[in-house]
């Protein structure tokens, strides 16, 4: 079975000069695998058993800095996972870093990414400066991945510091830390993101548009029923309800939560067209999801979509 995973990391020495890294515990070598797209990347998806991953630049991305700063951060980015993609073209794929803080530039990146070069989309690392994308500043940038069909990975962030600061502080730092990223708050917040994307009408105004979350759904499936009976047409104004939205203009990822309950509440919710592989590579161990997937309670053409079939239709591959 053909494997296709989605949400791996990857970044660049000058990337990590200006960035501290902070793995989850039990990930070894962090640095040294995020910078690796050679031979030593290509090596460990054999051991796990992974033909294709789909890169993206580690968390915070460049959504975090000023527009000429951002700018900078993804080219250079961009330029480096280029190379590696053009290394080994059949091994290793691509999403566009974005200065998202300035959109016009954003879209004109991913069009040079995306048209001249084969990237399958863009992944951006979650608000910025506490904005996020159902402000119409940002929709040039999804104005431009609807015309290219090119999907955008929202990826998760450390929540504006208000939020952390009334929400997940008063505790010892390690625990506050990992409440506010991996243990709560970075899915929370990236759920909050993409319904606030479509409560904006995002995609009634760009209505093909299409993005990915991870960690199978970041809460959303558990809550889709009850945002639709809360949250009625008659009250959003929107042109569909809420879990159409959701259920056709989102797709949903692994990424790093090898749990059956929960997989099976997002495939039973979303169907297995709408779900697609990850590992969360170099955080999560890639043999541990391939495991995870092939021992799903789901039939052997499930797991062909979620392995492959679906990328591979989402992102031409």
């Amino acid at each position: 079975m053909r494997t296709i995973a989605l949400e791996e990391h990857f970044a660049t020495p000058k990337f990590l000069e200006r960035n501290r890294i902070n793995p989850p515990p039990g990930a070894a070598n962090i640095e040294e695998r995020l910078t690796n797209l050679g031979e030593g990347r290509i090596a460990e998806m054999d051991a796990a058993g992974i033909d294709v991953q789909v890169l993206s630049l580690t968390e915070p991305g460049a959504e975090s800095l000023d527009p000429a700063d951002a700018e900078a951060v993804a080219r250079e980015a961009n330029d480096y996972l280029l190379a590696a993609v053009e290394r080994n073209p059949k091994r290793l794929a691509g999403f566009a870093a974005l200065p998202t803080p300035s959109p016009q530039n954003a879209a004109r990146e991913l069009e040079r990414l995306v048209s001249r070069h084969g990237f399958k989309g863009a992944a951006i690392n979650g608000h910025s400066r506490g904005r996020y994308l159902d402000d119409q500043f940002f929709w040039p940038i999804l104005e431009a991945a609807e015309a290219l069909s090119a999907p955008i990975y929202i990826h998760p962030a450390v929540p504006p510091k208000p939020v952390v600061d009334a929400y997940y502080s008063g505790f010892a730092p390690a625990v506050s830390r990992f409440f506010s990223l991996g243990g709560w708050g970075w899915h929370i917040e990236t759920a909050v993101h993409v319904i606030r994307l479509v409560l904006s009408g995002a995609f009634d105004r760009f209505p093909k548009l299409q993005v990915i979350i991870g960690h199978l759904g970041e809460g959303i499936p558990f809550m889709v029923q009850r945002m639709e009976a809360t949250m009625t047409v008659s009250v959003t104004k929107l042109e569909r309800p809420i879990s159409s939205y959701l259920r056709e203009n989102v797709y949903y990822t692994l990424s790093g939560c090898n749990y059956t309950p929960s997989f099976l509440n997002l495939f039973l919710e979303m169907g297995s067209d709408r779900i697609m592989f990850s590992t969360d590579s170099p955080y999560c161990a890639m043999a541990k999801a391939l495991a995870f997937l092939n021992n799903l309670p789901i039939s052997p053409a499930d797991k062909e979509r979620i392995a492959h079939g679906n990328a591979e239709r989402l992102l031409r591959m």
